[in-house]
């Protein structure tokens, strides 16, 4: 919302040259590399064994041990043995295929991944130069055309029939152009604002990065996936508490 020149002064930058290299260094040692934190893993054969050792799973062991020790103590007794083996491929199946779902969600925090630019063009001592994306910090003059991908949150300073996809943000589908100016105080709704991993569909621009790596939009988004990840659906509760 500000001007671009209370902007160049509060993130101690120059919109004509950019950032020092020393400069530059200094910040990205402060700041840390702009990059998404990787979530935690668990290894997978422990999700597994999880899966297969759920409160109600352990029940049907349970029921699948006895009827195999009561077909030991009385081998004539076929169904203990038949009911020991269904019980015994009903939990295996059942946690296989819970496993299954769990992991089709995980594919969703690994697709951050894709989301992440490798390189970037970037102003630093007056010279445009090609840098890795991770090396962007806050107060650099970056350069994006069309097939490029956000490499940062950036704020539009030049425009020239600029276009992002921003359909990973807000769902929106069709390309969104971008302007100098400002035209909403919502930030996703304003034109002078363009998001990290967000793709540039059209035309070119001059920015200046706001925010890097976790403190991005999608870094934050990222976050609230983590946090969220643990807690059960509504049809999850309603099918434990019927177990129970």
């Amino acid at each position: 919302m500000i001007p671009v020149e209370d902007l160049a002064v509060r993130v101690e930058s120059d919109v004509n040259g950019g950032l020092t290299a020393i400069e530059a260094e200094k910040r990205l040692h402060r700041d840390g590399r702009n990059r998404l934190t990787p979530p935690r893993q668990t290894p997978e054969w422990v999700k597994f064994v999880r899966h297969l050792t759920g409160g109600f799973s352990l029940l049907l062991w349970a029921g699948s041990i006895l009827s195999f020790i009561a077909y030991v103590i009385d081998t004539s007794l076929l169904d203990n043995l038949y009911l020991g083996v269904v019980l015994a491929v009903v939990v295996f199946l059942t946690g296989i295929f819970s496993y299954y779902q769990e992991n089709k969600s995980d594919r969703i925090m690994e697709g951050f991944a894709k989301l992440v630019p490798v390189k970037a063009a970037v102003r630093r001592d007056g010279q445009n130069v090609q840098v890795d994306a991770e090396e962007l910090v806050v107060g650099d003059i970056v350069l994006m055309r069309a097939g490029d991908k956000v490499p940062a949150d950036v704020r539009i300073l030049e425009a020239s029939n600029f276009k992002v996809d921003n359909s990973s943000l807000t769902g929106e589908s069709e390309p969104q152009s971008r302007i100098p100016g400002m035209t909403d105080e919502n930030p996703l709704e304003t034109k002078n604002l363009a998001f990290y991993s967000t793709l540039v569909v059209d035309g070119t621009a001059t920015a200046i990065v706001l925010n890097t790596g976790d403190r991005t939009v999608i870094g934050r988004i990222k976050q609230l996936t983590e946090v969220t990840g643990n807690e059960h659906t509504p049809l999850h509760r309603e099918i434990a508490s019927f177990t129970k």
